[in-house]
């Protein structure tokens, strides 16, 4: 028999789904462009639909097989090099657009050998010098798990392609919880989620490198971060740059929205919780196996300038060779320039930023002045674009121009591969990169506005404050630099989207931000 305060609890808890789902937001109803898509599959969520009904099609488990289609879709591009562009002539990899790192690293990092990463060393015959494995730890923990469910039977090919399978389900896997996460974040715009679900960059590079994993791990600090667990999310965000160094960008803007809200002991938990689980992960490594633990450190130091960066796009188009320690120097001194204008922005917006606003801006930020740009950086950025701004145009736009990226480096290397006989040349693939910048650059732009107008944020058209925030949402201002002298109109009403969609489309009620929902007694 169940207890009278666990019946309470379950009714409580229907409840609370019940009055969620009945508050979905449909994208038809905002979105042009995603009303005009939904035609594909009968047009636009009826009047009498049943928004509320607790079916087994709901909005999550539709996002999840979408994902998970479109992630199978991405598997089927990667068929030719499956099949031999791995294996037999490197300009075949290249010409069909199926490049990934998976199987090449599989023997050349030493897993086909049973090395153990960052202990033993990689023969330079085997790794090309690079000696250790250059992957922050956690990534090599995930490949080493891969190289264990592999078997060490038949040829290298054969091993080889098992070794991208069996990486393939493991990263499909991260796709899920990507998908989830961002569902989840914002409860009454699960929906949003869709636009990761079908991005067609996402499904293009999920399986080139192991990117995903952190991606799913920061995905999931910034989902629990939603729900007000501070602690989690550190410990998420933490075990995230573990795998990848980026997702450490996140505690900036929590950071200065925190200092905004007066709210910087969540914010102390949350760091405390990143740098426990990243010590946790990385210190037996460190004191055991230096020289490969710091691999990955120098290697990033040392690394020249590379494919996809506006660095070598300078360089190609002028001509001018500039020394390593000076763009080591000019990417540091930039990129703390624009997270101090970050900061700067988050504390002088008329309205506190939305979390996942500042995020996306940061993490662009370090894609655009890093001196490389590899294709499947692109990952760190969906996720972050489908909550910072949900709108379609915009998100399509950003992804043609990654598309475009996508095609123009591959067929850069099968133009520098082949001797010119196929592919794209140099000027191309500049062009290539600056289509990816301006791609960036717009969306960027975009974000900008909807911070310094809040009323333009789709995510605030109905009122809401900041679904990502957690314990940010709905809290008053602190401290800001000017904020609340902004003129009156920035904190205006939006007219509602029957003015901008045509009659019949249900005007929002006025915006009442700020507005702390549990005030002190």
């Amino acid at each position: 028999m169940t207890s009278v305060r666990e019946d309470h609890h379950r009714e409580a808890g229907a409840a609370d789904e019940a009055r969620e789902a009945e508050e979905v937001v449909p994208p038809t109803e905002e979105d042009p462009v995603a009303r005009a898509g939904s035609e594909v599959i009968g047009g636009p969520l009826g009047r009498f639909a049943a928004v509320g009904q607790r079916g087994w099609w709901n909005p999550l488990r539709v996002i999840v097989l979408v994902a998970i289609g479109m992630f199978a879709l991405g598997m089927v591009q990667k068929l030719p090099c499956y099949d031999s562009g791995w294996f037999f002539g490197a300009n075949a990899q290249y010409s069909h657009a199926c490049y990934s790192d998976i199987p090449h690293l599989y023997y050349g990092r030493g897993f086909a050998d049973d090395l153990v990463p960052y202990f033993d060393r990689i023969p330079d015959t085997v790794s090309g010098g690079m000696g250790y494995l250059e992957y922050p730890v956690l990534t090599g923990v995930f490949m080493e798990v891969a190289s264990w469910l592999t078997p060490h039977g038949g040829t290298i090919q054969h091993r080889e392609q098992i070794y991208w399978l069996v990486n393939a389900g493991m990263l499909m896997a991260c796709t899920a919880v990507i998908a989830v996460c961002v569902a989840r974040t914002n409860r009454r715009r699960p929906w949003d989620a869709l636009l990761v679900a079908l991005a067609p960059a996402f499904a293009l590079n999920a399986t080139i490198n192991w990117d995903l994993f952190a991606v799913a791990l920061a995905a999931a600090g910034m989902m629990l971060w939603s729900r007000s667990r501070p602690l989690a999310a550190g410990i998420l965000i933490g075990l995230a740059t573990a795998a990848k160094l980026y997702p450490v960008l996140l505690l900036w803007p929590l950071f200065v929205l925190a200092l905004r809200a007066g709210r910087l002991r969540a914010w102390s938990v949350t760091l405390a919780g990143a740098a426990g689980a990243w010590v946790v992960v990385n210190l037996p490594v460190m004191l055991l196996a230096w020289d490969g633990w710091v691999k990955f450190y120098t290697f990033s130091q040392e690394r020249g300038v590379d494919y996809g960066s506006f660095w070598l796009a300078l360089t190609q188009t002028t001509g001018l060779s500039i020394d390593q320690s000076v763009v080591n120097t000019s990417v540091a001194v930039l990129m703390v320039v624009l997270t101090l204008g970050i900061g700067l922005l988050a504390l002088w917006a008329p309205r506190r930023p939305r979390f996942a606003q500042l995020a996306f801006l940061i993490v662009a930020a370090f894609v655009l002045t890093n001196k490389v740009y590899s294709p499947q950086y692109v990952l760190w950025l969906v996720p972050l674009a489908a909550l910072a701004r949900p709108r379609w145009r915009d998100f399509l736009i950003w992804q043609a121009a990654e598309v475009m990226y996508f095609l123009g480096i591959w067929f850069y290397l099968a133009y520098t591969t082949g001797g010119g006989n196929k592919g794209l040349p140099m000027e191309g693939y500049d062009l290539a990169i600056a289509v990816h910048l301006v791609g960036t650059l717009y969306l960027c732009a975009v974000v900008v506005r909807d911070v310094l107008l809040p009323e333009r944020d789709p995510v605030r058209r109905d009122g809401s404050d900041d679904p990502s925030g957690g314990v940010l949402d709905g809290a008053r201002d602190k401290f800001s630099l000017g904020g609340s002298g902004h003129r009156a109109r920035h904190a205006a009403p939006f007219a509602g989207p029957e003015a901008a969609y045509g009659p019949g489309t249900p005007v929002q009620q006025p915006v009442r931000w700020g507005v702390d929902p549990n005030p002190p007694a």
